[in-house]
């Protein structure tokens, strides 16, 4: 056989090759991540600073996998996102309205690493805690001295308020975030098109939240208990023992944070002990997003954003509570919340029995 006739008879096999591959990750069942929590898994980083930075000499580097060589947004075939009202191939532009968050590099990180179809369905809303809005199933409901005394604050602004009533927000945004996840996966072929009945797989869940807790003593004192009985309850509903669970701990100030924080601190520590019982080794993993605090934004925003308003406008745009609202500091998340869940489902089997 001559070299030319040689090359064609490789070539065919290496073709006929990823064709055979991209035809068993279509018959595989579609990886699905669900990513929850309040305005920071929402996203703040806004669209105008991205543009900025991916095109500034000394950010560029950073973002230049989002774009294609014509200089657009890229577009991926092989991750979707479903973000309430919103959804499609993952890009930018599915944070809150004109931002991103952490799910464009963790659906980038893990889209990266499987063949199978993947799709992330995003539950958050600003302003919720888990001791109230998401509170799980097995917490019950607050004492009823607790119930009373927060009926009676809120009949002061609406005289006609009832005990059904407060008892009610008590894990609304939990099952509001059942109701959405139950509701994408019933019709998944209008969110993962080309879905052809391969089915779908919950692979893993990512929970960033916890400012309105940290913000409140009370709050904060059971929120390791009530963050255990979330992830027991969360599994036990899409019917998985061991799914692999994320916690975004707070990190709003960066690591020096900490030593001036003491409520932080308090609450930073109460994420990692929920993580750290025995049943939740080697299937729940905290990710410390101080360590990817933005110091470029950080430092213009504490000499004084508005005086400095150009200087502010490359490197953030939204207040330290939201991050800074730095694209850099969001993206830096995703990619971790992404490889922390990476290393959770590769490891090996017997870590996890």
């Amino acid at each position: 056989m001559n070299r030319r006739a040689f090359a064609f008879v490789v070539l065919g096999f290496a073709s006929l090759s990823i064709v055979s591959g991209h035809a068993a990750a279509a018959e595989k069942p579609v990886k699905v991540f669900i990513l929850a929590g309040q305005s920071n898994m929402e996203g703040k980083a806004k669209l105008s600073l991205l543009e900025h930075q991916a095109s500034a000499p000394d950010t560029a580097k950073q973002f230049a996998h989002l774009r294609t060589d014509d200089g657009k947004w890229r577009v991926r075939d092989d991750v979707w996102i479903k973000f309430l009202d919103r959804h499609g191939g993952l890009t930018v532009g599915f944070g809150s309205p004109g931002c991103i968050g952490p799910e464009l590099e963790f659906g980038n990180a893990v889209g990266d690493r499987f063949d199978e179809q993947v799709l992330l369905i995003k539950t958050a809303w600003g302003g919720r805690s888990l001791y109230r809005d998401f509170r799980p199933p097995r917490s019950g409901l607050p004492s009823d001295e607790v119930l009373e005394k927060m009926l009676a604050d809120a009949r002061k602004r609406k005289p006609e308020a009832t005990l059904d009533e407060i008892k009610g927000q008590f894990g609304a945004s939990y099952r509001a975030m059942l109701e959405e996840v139950n509701a994408t996966l019933a019709d998944p072929k209008k969110f993962v098109p080309g879905y052809a009945g391969q089915g779908v797989e919950i692979a893993g869940f990512v929970w960033f939240q916890g400012w309105n807790d940290m913000i409140n003593a009370e709050y904060t004192a059971e929120y390791d208990r009530h963050m255990a009985n979330f992830i027991r309850d969360v599994r036990k509903e899409f019917k998985s023992p061991n799914l692999p669970f994320v916690i975004g701990q707070m990190g709003v100030g960066g690591v020096a944070e900490d030593e001036k924080n003491v409520g932080m601190k308090k609450f930073k520590d109460a994420q990692a002990k929920a993580a750290a019982l025995p049943e939740f080794v080697g299937n729940v993993a905290v990710v410390k997003t101080d360590q990817y605090w933005d110091m470029a934004a950080d430092a213009v925003f504490k000499k004084g954003w508005r005086e400095h308003i150009d200087e502010w406008n490359k490197v953030g745009s939204d207040y330290p509570y939201h991050y800074l609202g730095s694209a850099i500091c969001y993206s830096r998340i995703g990619k971790g919340f992404g490889e922390a869940m990476l290393r959770l489902i590769e490891q090996p089997a017997a870590s996890k029995e």
